[in-house]
């Protein structure tokens, strides 16, 4: 094994490492565990970039180390029985090693105050290590059996961090809603799955890509791999939030801010993204354009709902969705590298909003609790503003970060935005569907409305409560540290040189397509035909975000900050429209009316018949049981009873006629075989 894939080893092992220390010995460490998670952490981020500069700098496109974990040498159905895994660091993974560590450690760095006096604070700092195991493992993997491993590994310490607080109700039941969704998308995951190995005998990414890129299909239909690719898909679309099953994410906000951050950012909802992007080279035209409409619905649906929000984790909750469904979009149009890049920027600026919205969270608990205050919403932003002057890194970070999901020039997220959203005029130049970069633009809007909103109304104006606004001050520097770091890598110069194109960076030089593509007859569309295209509307793409997001902000300080129009006005004239968006599209209404109600319909169902019926058979069983005992009980004792007392009667009176025989004197025993003899003698010659 190379060296390079040693450090690869190393780096998943240790957030592994970090979890069994605090597991076993944390209550032995009190709040030194934190300070043990942070230093673990902060190593594999050292060797993340260490070994990031070693790929980007290397001529080799794959490092790639492979071994027979199973092999029964025998063959069903021309199947043989062998399973080839391993591990693979390529550019993407490169990448995704420093996202995953960076954010990690960041959150591991803010929670070192957050979490301070947690009554379970090195359980914490070993489940946010397990956590960070589980993605790298995605990242690191070559083929689907460990990534599928790693996937639901992620589910359960996700279940784990979510339900930190588990005493409160509402923290157990969204660990329990994030679990139990996710095993919906994960089923389709595995069909697709063993589809692939039915069909390859392999699960290896470079193996099933080569099948493919040599003609190979599954069953010999386009329609099976395509099938293949969907179901392969469900998985993204369970952990990246996607329509239907985005409706775990929001009420994962009842775990720790810190957690939020971490989940929201750069791990679990990344997993589903860094998925598609990993199958991209199976996926068909068809598969493609099923996935862009995943995304594009997803990202409306969300943003439409963020907009009505008063809960500071939840605006940002709905963003994340609508972001990852920007995301999938992007990816399912064609602008492969355009959707990676903006998993990787949302990574950094998406964190920081979640971070500083703990910081925020944090303040405000403070400023309560020394009011005695134990009825108002630390979350919710009505019962803030006046913020900027008392946190200013807080606000100014936060500031930045606005500004980059809003898609605002000189910030990474208008490029990769950019990006995505020119990929979209391409994919309805080549294929039409106009509705999806409609739907995209349109998106755009709504974010840059929703994200000024929180921040005008959180930050800026004056606060309600004088003496409250007086407790509150800016979060200590453990807490700020990471803020300030995912502000600065929120800029442009970071991924290119040239603050209004991504394409001229460095970014789009290393993250090319995949090396390995489908068939011409697959492909969603001509590669270098598409990427021209893309470059061809990147100009009009610019100008119409710029605008449109332009446009969003403007609404939001006409409304909100100079009060030209009426909120509540608006509210009220349309308040079918903002109950409706306010309550979530009425989606978890809907699926407890459906699938929950006959859920529970089903297993009253069964626990009827389990009662009724199994229960009455065996209950009937044991009746029957219990009358033949008693017939045998009757019957033993007048039949089997009677025998035994006339076998004991006559056994009394043969024993007493043998008593008088039966002397013991020899003589008399001498006498009586005399006559015998005699007796026989006599009946013979006779």
């Amino acid at each position: 094994m190379i060296p390079q894939l040693t450090i690869a080893l190393a780096i998943l092992f240790i957030p592994l490492v970090s979890f069994v220390i605090l597991i076993f010995f944390g209550k032995r460490f009190a709040e030194k565990s934190g300070l043990i998670g942070t230093a673990f952490l902060g190593a594999d981020l050292l060797l993340s970039v260490y070994l990031f500069f070693s790929k980007m700098f290397s001529e080799d496109k794959v490092w790639d180390f492979t071994f027979t974990w199973i092999d029964l040498h025998t063959v069903i159905n021309s199947i043989p029985l062998k399973l080839d895994i391993g591990i693979m660091v390529d550019n993407l993974t490169a990448v995704m090693l420093v996202v995953v560590t960076l954010i990690s450690f960041l959150v591991h760095l803010f929670s070192l105050e957050y979490m301070k006096g947690d009554v379970r604070y090195s359980r914490y700092y070993a489940n946010l290590g397990i956590f960070t195991f589980s993605m790298l493992g995605i990242v690191v993997t070559n083929n689907y059996l460990l990534m599928y491993v790693f996937w639901e590994l992620v589910g359960l310490s996700s279940y784990l961090l979510i339900g930190h607080w588990y005493e409160k109700k509402s923290a157990a039941d969204a660990g329990k809603k994030a679990f139990i969704v996710n095993r919906v998308g994960d089923l389709g995951f595995f069909i697709g799955i063993m589809i692939v190995w039915v069909q390859f005998s392999t699960l290896t990414f470079s193996g099933i890509f080569s099948a493919i890129g040599g003609g190979n299909i599954p069953f010999g239909s386009t329609n099976w791999l395509t099938a293949a690719g969907l179901l392969i898909f469900c998985g993204a679309i369970g952990k990246s939030a996607q329509f239907p099953l985005h409706v775990w994410l929001p009420d994962a906000m009842e775990g720790p801010t810190p957690v939020s951050a971490l989940i929201h950012a750069a791990t679990m909802v990344a997993a589903g993204v860094y998925l598609v992007a990993r199958t991209f080279p199976m996926l068909t035209a068809d598969a493609l354009l099923v996935i862009a409409y995943f995304g594009a619905v997803t990202a409306f649906i969300a943003a439409t709902i963020a907009i009505v929000q008063n809960d500071i984790k939840k605006i940002l909750a709905y963003s994340t969705v609508s972001q990852l469904g920007y995301m999938v979009m992007g990816l399912g149009v064609g602008a492969y590298t355009a959707g990676v890049m903006h998993l990787v920027t949302h990574a950094a600026f998406k964190a920081g909003l979640f971070l500083a919205s703990g910081s925020v969270i944090h303040a405000m608990h403070h400023a309560l609790h020394h009011q005695g205050d134990h009825h108002t919403d630390a979350q919710d932003i009505r019962f803030m503003g006046g913020l900027k002057s008392k946190m200013p890194i807080t606000f100014w970070t936060i500031l930045i970060f606005t500004l980059a999901i809003s898609g605002v020039p000189f910030t990474s997220g208008f490029l990769s935005k950019d990006e995505i959203l020119a990929g979209t005029l391409a994919f309805s130049h080549f294929n039409g569907h106009t509705i999806i970069p409609i739907i995209g633009f349109f998106v755009a809007g709504l974010t840059a409305f929703y994200m000024f909103r929180m921040l005008i109304v959180a930050f800026m104006g004056e606060h309600q409560n004088k003496e409250r606004i007086a407790h509150i001050h800016e979060s200590p520097r453990v807490m700020t540290v990471p803020l300030m770091v995912l502000a600065a890598l929120s800029f442009f110069f970071f991924f290119s040189l040239n603050p209004l194109s991504a394409s001229h960076g460095w970014f789009f030089e290393k993250m090319t397509y995949p090396t390995v593509a489908v068939p011409a007859t697959v492909a969603a569309t001509p590669t270098e035909e598409f990427v021209e295209e893309i470059h061809h509307q990147h100009n009009l793409a610019m100008i119409l975000s710029v605008g449109i997001a332009g446009l969003g902000i403007l609404l939001a300080f006409t409304t909100y900050f100079w009060k030209k129009i009426s909120a509540d006005a608006f509210e009220k004239a349309l308040k079918p429209v903002h109950t409706f968006l306010y309550r979530k599209w009425y989606f978890d209404e809907l699926y407890d009316a459906t699938f929950v109600a006959a859920t529970m319909g089903i297993a009253k169902i069964l626990a009827w018949f389990d009662g009724a019926i199994v229960d009455g058979i065996v209950n009937g069983a044991g009746h029957v049981t219990k009358f033949i005992a008693v017939v045998s009980g009757k019957f033993d004792s007048i039949v089997v009873d009677g025998l035994v007392n006339f076998t004991a009667f006559t056994a009394g009176i043969s024993g007493r006629l043998l008593r008088t025989v039966q002397t013991g004197k020899i003589q008399t025993y001498i006498i009586f075989a005399i006559a015998g003899m005699m007796a026989l003698m006599m009946f013979y010659i006779g």
